[in-house]
């Protein structure tokens, strides 16, 4: 069974958003095991500048780092990854299932991951070039890879 950990930068406060996570992973955990793990973010400040923002992003990415199990094929959602659709999405997790029994997805702070991390990413993917709510992200990577697995197991799930 595919091990699958998801390090997400800040907390989630909204209950209508934990309820949607909530009833996802359960949905996932025929298919694959699964961790989500939250991050606390670094406040940033009203006057920040390019340094300040330099120094938040390596804070928040070596914390990240820390936290990435080993052996773990990583991908990271960024605005400049790759877009999929959901077969392209279900085969891919699909083709890594056979080589890496452990798979991290990385969802970032609002400002983003640094050079450094995004490095050490095998994959970077973009769910779509507008911009979300970070919290919002993960209920959306979540049902895709919910998606995913129905399409790889070829169960029925609306297009």
């Amino acid at each position: 069974m595919l091990n699958i950990q998801i390090i997400c930068i800040g907390k989630l406060k909204e209950t209508y958003l934990k309820s949607a996570i909530d009833e996802y992973s359960k949905r996932l955990s025929r298919f694959c095991k699964l961790e989500i793990l939250e991050l606390p973010d670094e406040k940033i400040p009203d006057n920040l500048n390019a340094s300040l923002c330099n120094e938040i992003q390596s804070k928040e990415c070596e914390n990240i780092i820390r936290h990435i199990k080993k052996d773990s094929y990583l991908i990271a959602l960024d605005l400049k990854g790759k877009e999929f659709s959901s077969e392209e999405f279900s085969s891919t997790i699909e083709n890594i299932s056979m080589f890496s029994s452990n798979l991290t997805f990385m969802i970032g702070g609002s400002l983003g991951f640094t050079n450094e991390l995004l490095d050490k990413c095998q994959r970077k993917i973009c769910f779509s070039k507008m911009t979300f709510p970070h919290q919002l992200i993960r209920v959306f990577l979540l049902e895709q890879l919910f998606r995913a697995f129905k399409i790889s197991n070829g169960e029925t799930y609306h297009r």
